[in-house]
């Protein structure tokens, strides 16, 4: 009896240890078509291969999602030279807000509209700033509300 129940204890730490392991792998990024602030349209499946891409999902009205903007805005050519892409995505709000808040804080972000929330939604965004972190071959390495620093530095 006692080995049958030490097999069982075996069995379900190795069933746990899995189920954590599969919970763990990352999962592809799922593709998308928004128009920025110039309206051309922006798909982000276009970045694959070529380069890592950091999506930042803000809302004018939102305190944080502003600092978030401004430090991202600061650190925009450093993210460049390590070849990530940042694309801030205005989420919910019109084009006419977006702009003007760019051009009031001087943004040089990349400014995508997600007007409808559609992208928002697909990326499960439960609250602003949220950040996803997608390396170059179109895998999620982040989902957050903060930078994700050893994230980026772990990018290959």
């Amino acid at each position: 009896m006692r080995t049958f129940i030490g097999s069982l204890v075996v069995a379900a730490c190795a069933l746990s240890l899995l189920a954590t392991a599969a919970a763990e792998e990352l999962q592809p990024a799922v593709d998308f078509s928004l128009n920025d602030l110039q309206g051309q349209q922006v798909q982000l499946s276009s970045f694959k291969g070529k380069q890592s891409v950091l999506l930042f999902f803000w809302t004018s009205w939102c305190p944080f999602c502003l600092k978030e903007i401004k430090a991202l805005n600061e650190k925009r050519q450093a993210f460049e030279a390590r070849n990530i892409r940042i694309l801030a995505i205005n989420s919910g709000e019109s084009k006419a807000v977006a702009q003007r808040l760019v051009k009031n804080y001087t943004i040089s972000l990349h400014v995508l509209l997600d007007e409808d929330g559609r992208v928002s939604d697909t990326y499960h965004v439960l609250g602003v700033p949220t950040l996803v972190l997608i390396d170059k071959s179109g895998l999620v390495r982040f989902t957050g509300h903060a930078e994700p620093k050893e994230e980026i530095e772990s990018l290959p």
